[in-house]
């Protein structure tokens, strides 16, 4: 099974590219798609999507999974991340995907083995799940990976994580 994570943001939308099987992940490819404040919002959101769909296509993968947005302080910034998310999960459903998606609590605990985990403890971990030989860079791409990893862990489950 080839699963993309993804870690959709308007600046940098990390992704991690993995094939999961025998209980086993392989890393096919990770970074990030990036846009510049200096092009309007719709403008970065075509490139955002256009920049997906390349790796879309190339990787063709079973199944594609995002981590649920959670905020509690910028609303502006919430807002553009969810705009950047809509366009990462529309790009994801016309190319024909299974979608699915993990709290941040999900994610950290199927990467860490604890939901409270902070970002280096997950970041160390994605490179020794991964057999990597370092932490992957930028910081959402390697957020992309755990989000990759959770879904591997979770595919057990069918359908109860599925975006519906």
């Amino acid at each position: 099974m080839i699963i993309i994570g993804i870690d959709p943001g308007i600046a940098i939308t990390g992704y991690g590219v993995v094939e999961f099987i025998n209980n086993k992940f392989k890393v096919l490819n990770y970074g990030a798609v990036t846009t510049t404040n200096k092009i309007n919002l719709p403008e970065r959101l075509e490139v955002l999507y256009k920049g997906l769909e390349d790796i879309f296509h190339r990787y063709k993968p079973d199944a594609v999974a995002f981590e649920e947005l959670f905020f509690n302080q910028n609303a502006k910034t919430a807002i553009t991340v969810g705009q950047a998310r809509g366009i990462a999960i529309l790009c994801a459903q016309r190319n024909g995907f299974n979608i699915y998606e993990y709290t941040p609590l999900q994610v950290k605990q199927a990467v860490a083995g604890y939901g409270r985990a902070d970002k280096k403890q997950v970041q160390q971990m994605v490179k020794m799940l991964l057999n990597l030989r370092e932490i992957p860079k930028p910081d959402d791409a390697a957020d992309g990976l755990a989000i990759a990893i959770c879904h591997g862990h979770s595919s057990h489950m069918g359908d109860m994580f599925k975006i519906k």
